[in-house]
């Protein structure tokens, strides 16, 4: 494709790119899932809540630009690509949400607090990596597609908000998307304490500027390449799998953007980390935390293949092509959490 490179390293240095990217934004801009929840129930705070949802937004109105100017196809997605398990989309939120509260983080959490040098972090994200692909290709995977079977999308509409709208209203896809995105923004920006703080707006467009990239950056080389490199963003459920195996037998697999997103977080984090002065190394003195964090993990790791991703994943590049599923499992990831969270915080009332 290019003298300098092949496909699968230019993919890898997509994500390489959008991974330092969110990397920074979660040791520099607070950029968490976890502690955004923990904010709104028990802080006070819905700051976080709607850097989350301004980040969703923006990547809304980056990723139908896209569709719009013929540079991406919503298709080529594999959220848009089979159909809508709201069963599934359910149960593996659930399970996501809770293992991620007992976890004390999500995949992408763990990798960036990984890069500020906590050692407690490496250990969930090698459980959630191998729980992961022990699901998805593993000996747990022929359970997994009998209870929750993938089928591609046959019926000619895209299993998408604004493919389903557009529909309706005969109107172009690209416009209902950034009408949708829009909207989302708005919501996220009307509270005055959030627009007045910079910081998390700017962290915010950051992390949209990386799902985009990684939509954009895929989808050239996809059209522009010989070889059948799929059509991706972010996430951190299966990619963190696929790392590892990389890790252990990269001389026999090519590169792909899920090692190059999954080391770019972890380099974008050391790096924060380091302007911040708050690199030091940490590790568990408690085992029975470290037992509840592996335990979180392997569930976190499960449920994120049978929801289809993780809150990155569903969360943010699901969201940003409006899939379906991506409402439903954020609010089951919610939910998950918010019981998980309050075990823990009733437990520790109780020892108290």
């Amino acid at each position: 494709m290019m003298a300098w490179a092949s496909e699968t390293q230019l993919v890898a240095a997509v994500g390489l790119f959008g991974g330092v990217l969110l990397g920074l934004a979660a040791r520099l801009g607070r950029f968490c899932s976890l502690g955004a929840i923990e904010d709104a129930l028990y802080g006070g705070s819905d700051i976080r809540l709607r850097m989350w949802a301004l980040a969703v937004g923006a990547s809304v109105i980056g990723t139908f630009a896209l569709i719009g100017a013929g540079l991406l196809e919503g298709g080529a997605s594999y959220y848009l690509s089979i159909r809508w398990m709201p069963v599934a989309a359910v149960v593996g939120g659930l399970m996501f949400g809770y293992g991620m509260a007992l976890a004390g983080n999500c995949g992408y959490g763990a990798i960036a607090r990984l890069g500020g040098g906590d050692l407690r972090s490496f250990v969930v994200v090698l459980v959630m990596g191998v729980s992961a692909y022990a699901v998805l290709a593993g000996p747990f995977a022929p359970l997994r597609d009998l209870l929750f079977h993938q089928e591609p999308e046959t019926n000619g509409i895209l299993p998408g908000l604004a493919h389903q709208l557009a529909g309706l209203v005969h109107l172009p896809v690209a416009g209902v998307g950034i009408a949708v995105g829009i909207g989302i923004c708005v919501l996220a920006l009307w509270s005055r304490a959030f627009r007045r703080d910079g910081r998390a707006v700017a962290w915010s467009l950051v992390v949209a500027v990386a799902i985009v990239s990684g939509w954009a950056g895929t989808a050239w080389v996809q059209a522009h390449g010989f070889a059948a490199t799929p059509v991706v963003s972010h996430s951190f459920s299966a990619p963190v799998g696929e790392t590892i195996l990389f890790a252990m037998t990269g001389s026999a697999r090519p590169l792909s953007f899920a090692v190059g997103s999954v080391a770019g977080v972890w380099l974008g984090a050391f790096a924060g980390s380091l302007m911040q002065g708050r690199f030091r190394w940490e590790a568990c003195e408690d085992p029975r935390e470290l037992r509840r964090q592996i335990i979180g993990a392997a569930i976190m790791g499960a449920g994120a293949v049978i929801a289809l991703g993780c809150t990155v994943g569903q969360g943010l590049s699901a969201m940003s092509v409006l899939a379906l599923s991506a409402p439903l499992t954020i609010c089951a990831i919610f939910a998950g959490a918010a019981l998980g969270l309050r075990q823990l915080i009733e437990g520790f009332r109780l020892a108290e």
